[in-house]
């Protein structure tokens, strides 16, 4: 199993970017995929998972980024807009087949990070 994120950068205050997060070696439409964020000397920090229909957020990112998925494509995305200073971290994706679990941070499989730096 491979979860292989993409699309971070740097993009100034109120910009926007979205990542993506190509995955392959399990039946993708039956997963939970969740994007999960950590910032220097913080702990890893949920920021929004997508059943195979429904989207949950972290209270703070809510209205701002938007989690999709195509299941044709295996691939899942993360649309972030209105970025902020205090979103700038490495965000990963992961893929578990129970929500409960992937939104506390347990996954079965983490794919590597991709840096989003938001400068002010």
């Amino acid at each position: 199993v491979q979860l292989q994120a993409s699309g971070g950068g740097l993009v100034q205050d109120g910009g926007s970017l979205e990542l993506s997060c190509s995955v392959s070696g399990l039946t993708f439409s039956t997963y939970v995929v969740a994007w999960f964020r950590q910032a220097p000397g913080k702990d890893r920090e949920f920021v929004a998972a997508i059943s195979p229909s429904n989207p949950y957020y972290t209270k703070s990112v809510k209205g701002r980024f938007t989690i999709s998925r195509d299941n044709t494509k295996n691939t899942a995305f993360l649309q972030m807009t209105r970025l902020r200073p205090e979103d700038t971290a490495v965000y990963y994706c992961a893929a578990d087949k129970n929500f409960g679990y992937i939104i506390t941070g347990v996954s079965e499989f983490w794919g590597q990070g991709t840096q989003v730096t938001v400068s002010s």
